[in-house]
């Protein structure tokens, strides 16, 4: 059993700062990177990809980032665990190979986790009574299976432990629970059983301290974020686990950024609805339990947690199509700006509603003015510039495109000193709607495979 481990923060989003993760590899000694590339429209976006290209699927940021980091995963013996598989965990891995066998590097061992995509399988699900209810609200699945666009289980973090008890070096997930992955190599180094809820809340919230990467070592930071030192420099976190499941928040030495109890609690707060009930496929975290101190410069120590058996389910992310959108935007000068603005508000929506376009939503901005705060924003007597951004959202795609046919007209048709148009027309985009459920952890297996280069 391991004494302490050191788990590295590489990523919080797909699109997150793409040097992160060589940077927690080559900065300071780490033992495990953890890299979380997922939210809930991403999973649609790569069902749309693969559909395009079944090479597709994948975050296509991560074999070159992994490139980078090869060198060091085999020379110190670091692992790195990630979700950036989205709905083509094989095509990932392969691209990884690949990446390898160019710097000459065999032996690499890369476990991908399967089974978390049951879009093939709904049909089979529902002939067994397996209802997908929305789990908000109740609604009844079958509304939405035609428009269907990905359904993915959540699992958490024991499939990892399997591919890491099998030796993968790196191993990579469809979705898979953010906190999971940082979980996982505890339960792995530890031997922790997976009743031992403690554990496994202890394992959660330490996973959720890292799992959005520089947001809790001061990035996006609410309170005093003044006194965050060189943010553009900044480290993300790092988590130094102990097998009695207290963890030091840290980062690596000589980077900017800042770990405190104040940054660590914001992102402890972060996406938390009953902070007594943090329910995961591994447990039930109480968050009310958590106990920090400081442990020195740039260290927090977070301990005393507990936590509860987990649920007989996992939670199904579903994304379904619902119409068309389009955004545009233009810019009034000085003097009457905001009045301007207004006014050609106004006569856009007259003209749409002229033509018999017919909406779902019909959303107008003021950036700079109210976008933000809405009524609560203070309105000041003199305005130099007002951009109106306005967007449509409905069914009928040509009504949503006359929209954006109807935007440039306004610059010779409407009030004066505008500007700001650029990019042409916009034009419909799908509109992509989120579907959450449950459904029995008896209904779907994870399926896990180690392969060596």
């Amino acid at each position: 059993m391991s004494t302490t481990i050191r788990i590295a923060s590489g990523q919080g989003f797909w699109g997150d700062l793409i040097d992160a993760p060589y940077h927690q590899v080559t900065r300071g000694p780490v033992d495990y990177v953890m890299m979380d590339f997922l939210a809930e429209v991403t999973m649609s976006i790569m069902q749309k990809q693969k559909l395009r290209d079944p090479s597709l699927g994948y975050a296509r940021d991560l074999p070159g980032q992994i490139a980078r980091m090869l060198p060091h995963i085999m020379e110190k013996n670091i692992r790195v665990i990630t979700n950036g598989g989205g709905v083509n965990p094989i095509a990932c891995r392969d691209a990884i190979f690949r990446e390898a066998e160019k710097q000459g590097i065999r032996g690499l061992r890369v476990g991908v986790v399967l089974g978390d995509d049951i879009l093939d399988a709904i049909d089979a699900l529902a002939a067994q009574g397996i209802e997908l209810r929305n789990m908000e609200n109740g609604a009844d699945f079958a509304a939405i299976r035609a428009r269907l666009v990905s359904a993915n289980v959540y699992f958490g973090a024991f499939p990892i432990v399997e591919a890491l008890r099998q030796g993968a070096q790196i191993v990579i997930t469809g979705r898979t629970t953010d906190t999971g992955l940082t979980l996982a190599p505890m339960i792995h180094e530890f031997g922790w059983a997976a009743d031992d809820w403690d554990k496994m809340a202890a394992g959660t919230v330490a996973g959720h301290i890292l799992e959005c990467g520089g947001q809790s070592s001061g990035g996006n930071f609410l309170g005093d974020w003044k006194s965050v030192p060189d943010l553009a420099h900044i480290g993300f976190p790092i988590a130094e686990a102990s097998p009695d499941g207290s963890v030091v928040i840290t980062k690596h030495e000589n980077t900017g950024g800042l770990v405190s109890l104040a940054t660590v609690k914001e992102q402890l707060l972060y996406e938390i609805g009953d902070p007594r009930e943090y329910i995961t496929p591994d447990c039930i975290a109480d968050f009310t339990s958590i106990r920090l101190r400081p442990d020195g410069s740039n260290r927090v120590l977070v301990s005393d947690i507990k936590g509860r058996p987990a649920t007989p389910f996992y939670k199904v992310s579903a994304s379904y199509h619902d119409g068309y959108a389009a955004f545009g935007t233009l810019t009034y000068a000085w003097p009457d700006a905001l009045e301007k603005a207004r006014a050609a508000d106004a006569i856009l929506r007259t003209r749409l509603a002229d033509l018999g376009c017919v909406f779902d939503e019909v959303r107008s901005e003021f950036l700079g003015l109210d976008s933000c705060f809405g009524p609560l924003a203070n309105i000041p007597e003199e305005i130099n510039e007002v951009v109106l951004r306005i967007g449509v959202r409905g069914k009928d795609k040509g009504h949503v495109a006359r929209f954006g046919q109807e935007l440039a007209p306004l610059i010779l048709t409407g009030p004066p000193s505008v500007t700001g148009f650029a990019g042409g027309r916009p034009k419909p985009s799908d509109v992509i709607a989120y579907w959450p459920a449950l459904i029995p952890k008896t209904a779907v297996t994870p399926t896990v495979l180690v392969e060596e280069n």
